[in-house]
Order: structure tokens, then sequence, then C-alpha cells
């Protein structure tokens, strides 16, 4: 997470994290340090796809379920209420702790997509990464310019949908999804024909757009 390792050595590292997330069950055994970092570290070295199955878990420990006992905020024990039904301590038991709530972040940035390339949001990212069992995500930000808002949802025919905001005084990045190769729209208009996109672009496999204020209706078909 925090670039302490030699760059050669990150990739095996974080594959040895990856075998280690499989080897549990693809359960959570981190506290309160390690569980903010566990998912954006895997989904920058490429395991976005186990980074969702951990998101989604439903078996203890999980944080879905807690969800799955009735919880309305992240406790500080994974197992607060046990699956009997104990509890994890009757006199020293917190039901609303932030540190697991972390992994809010990595909905935002990940499953949202919503990044900060500039201070105040100036310049945003918007670089969705859809996957586990969700068809559709979404995610706004209130900030100093205005909202921002990220919008995926994989529409019946196949296709991609995304619908996007940038708000005034401000431009954003479009990457879209990986795998997604198909034909882009605006609103059913080809981009040369849209005044917001102001580039497009591939390189490396990567397709990215520059977009500028506005509300944007994407189809990848």
């Amino acid at each position: 997470m925090f670039d302490l390792l030699e760059e050669k050595d990150r990739p095996r590292t974080a594959a040895m994290l990856a075998d280690h997330v499989k080897e549990n069950g693809t359960h959570l055994t981190t506290g309160f340090v390690g569980t903010p970092y566990l998912c954006l570290v895997l989904s920058r070295f490429g395991y976005t796809d186990l980074a969702y199955e951990l998101v989604l878990q439903k078996e203890y420990p999980s944080w879905l379920y807690s969800v799955l006992q009735g919880a309305t905020t992240i406790w500080e024990h994974w197992d607060g209420i046990k699956p009997d039904g104990s509890f994890w301590s009757d006199n020293m038991n917190s039901y609303n702790h932030y540190a697991y709530g972390a992994v809010g972040d990595w909905l935002y940035r990940i499953a949202g997509g919503i990044e900060l390339i500039e201070p105040g949001y100036k310049k945003i990212r918007i670089q969705p990464q859809p996957g586990g069992q969700l068809t559709w995500a979404e995610a706004s930000y209130s900030s100093v310019y205005g909202p921002i808002r990220s919008a995926w949802s994989k529409l019946a025919d196949g296709s991609l949908e995304l619908k996007i905001t940038v708000p005034a005084n401000t431009t954003a990045e479009l990457v879209l999804p990986s795998g997604q190769r198909g034909r882009i729209l605006e609103s059913g208009e080809a981009l040369d024909h849209v005044s917001g996109v102001l580039s497009a672009e591939e390189n490396a496999g990567v397709r990215k757009l520059t977009i500028g204020s506005g509300n944007y209706r994407f189809t990848i078909a």
C-alpha cells in the first residue's frame, strides 16, 4: 500500500497476499490497521475480482455477515454477534466503529470509480470497474465544484451503460472498463458529434476520454 517494497518485489508480494486470502476461504482475517487497505491493494495489483468476492462474502467473518445479522452500522468485532446468537462481549462491544467500514473507500474508488487527480476535484478520474455479482453500481460525491456522479449498469443486450456527471469548471478523465471493446456512443450519438467530449484515445489497450462539465450517458455496445 505504501510502496515500502522495491518495485520489482511488489507483484510477487501482492500474489502472496491474494493466495493468503484464498487460503482463508476468501474471508477477512485483518484488523483495524489492515482492513482499510486490503481491497485497494488487491485492485491495484490486478485482483479486483477477488476484492469483489471479499466484499460480497456473506459467511463470517465478512462485511455482509454483520449486515445479515441486522447491522445498520459497522461493528467493532467481526463476531460482535456470533453465528449462534451469543455476543463477543456483554460489556465491551461497540456496534458503531468505522475502521472496518473504511471499505467504503474502495466502493467509491473502484466499484463506483470516482478518483481525485487534482486537489479539490478540479480534475477527476472516473474509472468504474464492474465485477462480482453486481449488475449495477452508483456513487456520488459532493465536491466544492458540485456533485460528481458515476453510475454503471449492464444492459440485457450485453452492452454497458455509464451515466456520468461532471461539475462546472472541472474536467474528467473517463477510463472505460477493461474488456469493453465495442463502439462508444453518448446519448445515441457518435463521440465526434458530442461537444463535451474533448478527446478520445487508446493506449496499450486502455480506452480513455477527456470530458468537460455536464451530464453524459455513454453506452459501449
